[in-house]
């Protein structure tokens, strides 16, 4: 045993910069498990700075200053969320309270759909099944509403979490754009003077992390956008709602689009019924869920490293158990650098000697 474990270790970690690798890698993963509640506005401020810095450096390709580019960019992400704090969230504000409102009749018109079921397909549903549904959905229903008062009582941290966003991610988010260079240069003087491994994976890592997330914050826009534009035009109550929710669904690969294709046809259900009005909504939907995973997805993420659906689902399953939703939004990232890392970590070849 100790000899397999030895050889295994001097394949694997004989090189001096894998093991300085691998040791950061560990203190990474630690650091974000322990400390990340704590460091979540950094995190987020990173992560809005690196998804920025492509138009800075489209605008110094221009020739533009490098100050001058970093608030220019930065003037126009303070403008969009602006935006989003004072016509985006109040909309959706209001159609959520009116969508509470709203939740007894709609339960009220699903029971009575549910008890038409025994008399139209007795073979396949009997009065007690429904029943049982009935009452399972109360029970949920009631834990629901027990949910939102612990959640509106306990609604001034939030609040107060908020506002901290609020302000210290804009500054973040600045001093990252402006200091890119300052803070790279810092981080490497700690870092060993041969890093031909680090240099390889992080290049590797850099296009491939800022290809995806560029390209799912702009497949959300789209899907949202178009989603909502489409719904409205249909009449379609909640649809700013449910454009938000069908933007989101598309961090979530396979899951997330069958997940949030519940509410939007209950919804519709409640809403038109069993009409035309319904059947042309999900049609729609189904074109809009086709073209996105089609046209735009293939066109966005062209340059991403393929990766099976098992791994895909397994990594959103794991890193989204871990941290949540930024675990989810980062699963098919981080298990492109394991994949990296995998595929650059060097490796001894035994001698056939060495057994012997």
């Amino acid at each position: 045993m100790v000899k397999v474990l030895r050889d295994w270790v001097q394949r694997y970690f004989s090189d001096e910069e894998a093991v300085v690798l691998a040791v950061l890698l560990v203190l990474s993963f630690t650091a974000v498990l322990t400390l990340g509640d704590m460091l979540a506005p950094v995190l987020a401020g990173l992560v809005l700075a690196f998804l920025m810095q492509g138009l800075v450096n489209a605008l110094e390709r221009l020739h533009l200053p490098q100050i001058a580019a970093v608030w220019l960019v930065f003037a126009l992400f303070i403008g969009v969320l602006a935006l989003f704090m004072l016509v985006l969230v109040p909309l959706l504000w209001q159609q959520l309270i009116t969508l509470f409102n709203e939740l007894p009749r709609m339960l009220g018109e699903w029971q009575s759909l549910l008890l038409l079921l025994p008399e139209r397909y007795p073979h396949l549903v009997t009065n007690e099944q429904v029943l049982q549904a009935i009452e399972a959905a109360r029970g949920e229903i009631g834990k629901f509403g027990q949910w939102l008062l612990t959640f509106s009582l306990s609604s001034l941290p939030i609040l107060v979490n908020v506002m901290i966003y609020l302000v210290l991610v804009p500054i973040l988010v600045f001093f990252f754009l402006k200091d890119r260079a300052l803070i790279a240069g810092w981080l490497s003087g700690y870092l060993p003077r041969e890093r031909a491994l680090m240099t390889q994976v992080a290049r590797e890592m850099n296009q491939q992390i800022a290809n995806y997330i560029r390209g799912k914050v702009i497949e959300i826009i789209i899907c949202g956008v178009v989603t909502y534009i489409a719904f409205a035009a249909l009449g379609l109550n909640y649809a700013a709602l449910l454009a938000l929710l069908v933007g989101f669904s598309v961090i979530v690969p396979y899951i997330g689009a069958v997940v949030v294709t519940v509410p939007v046809a209950l919804i519709a259900l409640f809403q038109w019924g069993w009409g035309d009005q319904f059947i042309y909504l999900m049609a729609v939907y189904g074109v809009i869920q086709a073209l996105d995973g089609n046209v735009l997805v293939p066109l966005l993420f062209s340059e991403a490293v393929n990766l099976h659906p098992v791994a895909i689902i397994c990594a959103v399953l794991l890193f989204g158990g871990l941290w949540g939703f930024w675990g989810v939004f980062f699963a098919i990232p981080l298990a492109t650098l394991f994949k990296a890392v995998l595929d650059a970590w060097p490796r001894t070849v035994a001698s056939p000697d060495a057994s012997v």
